[in-house]
C-alpha cells in the first residue's frame, strides 16, 4: 500500500476513547469513581502539550481514592464516549479497531490523591504492553470489551498516588505528530509492605519526543497490515519498575476469570456519527444512524455530517 493511501486511511478515523473505570482483583470500582476524565474523547497529539500528564478540560472528578494492594490485578476500562457506547450498535466502542497501539501505566507519588494537582509530578512506569505475538495492547483491550489489565508491582511503597493510564493510537504515526495520545489519571492508594518508591522518573510533558521510535513509526507492512511487518516495536518512555528478586514487577497481560465481563447491549441500526461505515474488508454496518456514509479510500468510509 502506498504511503499516501496509508495517510488518508489514518487521517480519517475519528473513533476515539476515554479511560473511565478501574477494577481491583476483579471488582469494578464504579463508573468515573476516582477517575479524572474530560467529556471529550479527542486525543492529544503534541508531546509538549501542557496537559500531557492527565489530559485537559477535566469535567469528571470526585474525592474517591481507590485502594489497591501491592500485587493486585488492576484493570482499566475505556469507552468510546462517557458511559461507553455512542449508540447501542457502536462499532467503534471501546475504540476503532484501526487504532492499533500500546497501553502503559505510570504512577506519581502525592500527599493526597483526591486533591493533588497534576503539574510538576515525577512519574515512574509500572507496566506497559505493546505488540506481542502479533497482537497490539489495543487489540487485547477491544477483545476484553474495553478492559486492559496489569499487575501492580508487589514492591511499590504504600501511599497515595495518581495513576496515569495511557493509550497511544499509531494508525497515523508514520507522520510526525500523527500519533494520538489518550490519557487520563485516577486517584489511588497503594497498600502493603513494599518499600520501592520508584525509579527511572520522568515528567509529563518532557518524557517523550515527537520523533521517538515508538511514537513516529510506520506500523504497516507492504500489504497494509498494521503489525510492523515482523519488526519489533519499542514502547516509548522509561523501563518499568523492577522489583528485587523474589518480588514481582508490573506487566500487562490478558484477563483472568476474575475480571469483569462486558455487559451486552441491544443492537441498533446504523453506524454512529464519525464511525466507520465501509471499506474493502469492513464487515460492520454500512448505513449511518446519523450523517452520510462517505468514502475516503477503498479501505475506509465514515459517517459524516
Amino acid at each position: 500500500m502506498k504511503a499516501f493511501l496509508l495517510a488518508a486511511l489514518a487521517g480519517t478515523a475519528t473513533a476515539h476513547t476515554i479511560f473511565q473505570k478501574v477494577s481491583v482483583n476483579g471488582v469494578d470500582q464504579g463508573q468515573l469513581k476516582g477517575v479524572r476524565a474530560p467529556d471529550s474523547d479527542y486525543p492529544i497529539t503534541s508531546v509538549t502539550d501542557s496537559a500531557f500528564a492527565c489530559n485537559k478540560d477535566i469535567k469528571h472528578k470526585d474525592t474517591t481514592v481507590i485502594s489497591i494492594p501491592a500485587g493486585a490485578r488492576v484493570g482499566a476500562w475505556w469507552g468510546h464516549v462517557i458511559g461507553g457506547k455512542q449508540s447501542a450498535n457502536d462499532p467503534d466502542h471501546p475504540i476503532a479497531a484501526s487504532h492499533k497501539g500500546p497501553i502503559q501505566y505510570y504512577l506519581a507519588k502525592v500527599d493526597n490523591a483526591a486533591t493533588t494537582g497534576t503539574t510538576g509530578l515525577q512519574w515512574f512506569k509500572v507496566a506497559g504492553d505493546g505488540l506481542s505475538n502479533g497482537k497490539w495492547a489495543v487489540d487485547t483491550m477491544i477483545a476484553n470489551g474495553g478492559w486492559h489489565y496489569f499487575d501492580m508491582p508487589t514492591c511499590v511503597a504504600p501511599g497515595d498516588y495518581l495513576i496515569r493510564v495511557e493509550l497511544i493510537a499509531l494508525h497515523g504515526a508514520q507522520n510526525q505528530g500523527g500519533a494520538q495520545f489518550y490519557m487520563e489519571c485516577a486517584q489511588i492508594r497503594v497498600t502493603g509492605s513494599g518499600t520501592n518508591k520508584g525509579s527511572n522518573f520522568v515528567s509529563f510533558p518532557g518524557a517523550y519526543k515527537a520523533n521517538d521510535a515508538g511514537i513516529q513509526v510506520n506500523i504497516y507492512d507492504a500489504t497494509g497490515k498494521p503489525y510492523m511487518g515482523g519488526k519489533a516495536y519499542s514502547v516509548p518512555g522509561p523501563a518499568p519498575l523492577t522489583c528485587a528478586a523474589g518480588q514481582e514487577g508490573g506487566s500487562g497481560s490478558t484477563p483472568s476469570t476474575q475480571e469483569p465481563a462486558p455487559v451486552p447491549e441491544a443492537p441498533a441500526a446504523g453506524a454512529a456519527l464519525y464511525a466507520q461505515c465501509g471499506g474493502k474488508t469492513w464487515t460492520g454496518p454500512t448505513t449511518c444512524a446519523l450523517g452520510t456514509c462517505k468514502e475516503s479510500s477503498e479501505h475506509y468510509s465514515q459517517c459524516l455530517p
